[in-house]
Formats: structure tokens, C-alpha cells, sequence
């Protein structure tokens, strides 16, 4: 059994970048990241090993993102003054902000599995998470390429 700080330190930036794929709104990704690693600490006792730990680590990752969806869908957020907004460092720039934008206007699954395509995760394990085959997921990952490159055709660098 690995010791959560191992973990923490192994998984931290990989579920932070998932959530921002799936939330694009940098305070929240965090949290959720937050989340996911409280629910690893509480649960890292009852790990069985019956999969990969990180498998285990995104799909705990997955459930928070859908949560805090679900969350804002019942309660939207209110928009931040401008002036907080210019300020907030914690934004990614440029092309990496577009494409959390673009991942953030495609559906709960597609931004799951390619969020974890981007982390690396193989294609076996992004359909053990998603709960879908792993033909599904290659026919998929190559559809939301495909949709993420007609994005980029429209990006002007503003």
C-alpha cells in the first residue's frame, strides 16, 4: 500500500488538470482536487487494489466533477466583477485557456475521457472509469479531437 503522501504527491497536478478540464474555473478545480484527495485519505484504507490505484484515484476524481456539475446546475454561479476576474492570476493563458474553454462546452463524458487521454491514462483504463468499451472510447477520443480541432480553426489568440 502506497503512503498518501506518495500519492498526493504522485496524483495532485493529474486530477487538478482533470478537474479543470471538466469545471474550467481554476478556484473550483482546486477544490474539487481537494476533495477528491480528502476522499482518497478517508478511503485509501478500504482499497482493495482490485485496479490500478490512479484508475481508482480519477474515477473518485470523476464522481467529485460530476458532483460539483450537478452542484452548479442547481445553484449557477454568479458572474465575478470584472476588475477580480483581470486580477486572478491563477488563470491559464492563451492556448491552454482556450482549450479548457472548448473541453468545457463538450459533454459530461466527452470531458472526462478527454481529460484523461490528455493525463495519459490508457485507453483500457478510460473505459474501465467511464464504465464504457474501450472501442467506444478510441471511436470517441478521435470524434472529440476532431471537434476540439475545429475549435482551434475559429482560435485568434484573444
Amino acid at each position: 500500500m502506497q503512503d498518501f503522501k506518495e500519492i498526493y504527491e504522485q496524483y495532485w497536478s493529474r486530477v487538478y488538470r482533470l478537474c479543470m478540464g471538466y469545471l474550467n474555473d481554476t478556484a473550483h478545480a482546486q477544490d474539487v482536487a481537494q476533495e477528491t484527495f480528502v476522499t482518497v485519505w478517508e478511503k485509501l484504507p478500504q482499497f482493495r487494489g482490485e485496479s490500478a490505484i490512479g484508475t481508482w484515484i480519477f474515477r473518485i476524481a470523476s464522481n467529485q466533477c460530476l458532483r460539483q456539475i450537478a452542484r452548479d446546475k442547481r445553484m449557477p454561479r454568479s458572474a465575478m466583477p470584472g476588475e477580480i476576474a483581470e486580477k486572478s492570476e491563477a488563470a491559464p493563458e492563451g492556448k491552454i485557456a482556450y482549450l479548457y474553454k472548448a473541453i468545457s462546452e463538450l459533454s459530461e463524458t466527452d470531458r472526462i475521457i478527454i481529460s484523461l487521454e490528455l493525463e495519459g491514462l490508457p485507453q483500457a483504463e478510460i473505459a474501465s472509469i467511464v464504465g464504457i468499451s474501450e472501442g467506444n472510447v478510441r471511436v470517441k477520443i478521435h470524434r472529440i479531437k476532431d471537434k476540439l480541432t475545429e475549435k482551434f480553426k475559429h482560435y485568434d489568440g484573444h
